[in-house]
């Protein structure tokens, strides 16, 4: 198996399908969340998730910068730290900076596939800060991937609950 092929392969549709449904967002619709339960992120809360899901995760796992402030240890941090209430999650101000972002994310993916190399990510192990269990690094970047597309997924629903006319075309970038 290629790893870096296959990684290359699942973040460009990945991205491709992301950028899509961002493109369906409309800035006046930023503050919306579901109306039933509890502990939902607003649009622009997803948003900024979904921006950082890809490529600063890659980061992470690439290179251990983690994006912490100065002095902060992602392996000291409590799992309401690492798992904040919705409420408590930075949201983007517009779908501009959220494009933005999310172009920035996904060329950080990209560089940060080039710089490991497929050496590591085929034989070094990356255990996650949240899971220290032993896994290859390709195989924690290919779950960064699947983060991505379960927060995709998220905003296509989202969209759907808005009414907005999407289609399962537009969940897989069709």
């Amino acid at each position: 198996m290629n790893w870096t092929e296959l990684l290359k392969s699942e973040v460009k549709d990945a991205y491709h399908a992301a950028e899509g449904l961002v493109d369906l967002v409309d800035d006046d619709q930023l503050d919306w969340k579901p109306t039933t339960g509890d502990n939902w992120m607003t649009v622009g809360q997803l948003l900024k998730h979904l921006t950082m899901a890809g490529g600063g995760d890659f980061r992470g796992f690439v290179t251990g910068d983690w994006g912490m402030p100065e002095g902060a240890d992602v392996a000291e941090m409590s799992a309401d730290d690492m798992l904040p209430a919705a409420e408590k999650l930075p949201a983007v101000g517009s779908v501009a900076e959220a494009k933005a972002l999310l172009a920035e994310g996904k060329q950080l993916a990209f560089d940060m596939l080039a710089q490991a190399g497929e050496e590591r990510l085929a034989t070094e192990p990356a255990p996650a800060p949240w899971n220290p269990t032993p896994m290859l690094l390709g195989h924690r970047l290919l779950q960064m991937v699947t983060h991505l597309n379960s927060h995709k997924s998220h905003l296509y629903y989202y969209l759907k609950l808005q009414g907005k006319p999407v289609h399962t075309g537009h969940l897989w970038g069709m």
